[in-house]
């Protein structure tokens, strides 16, 4: 929720890959919660800092109007992340598998 540096450095000093091989779900949910977790404070993110000095937005602002937003984001991404691998829903993995862009 604050930053994503962080989580990806505590999470990498924790679990090492003999517990959780390279490429496991369990490394590609982190991956998606340092993308988008820090989204969710405006402070949390490099882009987020940057907005706020150019924009000129307090944190304030930005928590009532946005951080609502980034959470349900976050909370469903990482909810149709779990309904993929736990259901065995199986998801197209080249862009020729997509029925409306295979051109079939």
């Amino acid at each position: 929720v604050i930053d994503n540096v962080p989580l990806v450095a505590a999470t990498m000093g924790m679990y090492d890959v003999t517990s959780f091989p390279q490429d496991s779900e369990f490394w590609q949910l982190i991956a998606f919660c340092a993308g988008t977790g820090g989204s969710m404070l405006v402070i949390g993110s490099a882009a987020g800092v940057a907005f706020m000095g150019m924009e000129k937005v307090d944190f304030f602002w930005y928590f009532k109007k946005v951080s609502g937003f980034a959470f349900a984001g976050y909370a469903a991404g990482i909810a149709a992340y779990l309904a993929v691998h736990n259901l065995n829903i199986s998801l197209p993995t080249t862009l020729a598998e997509v029925p409306f862009l295979s051109g079939s």
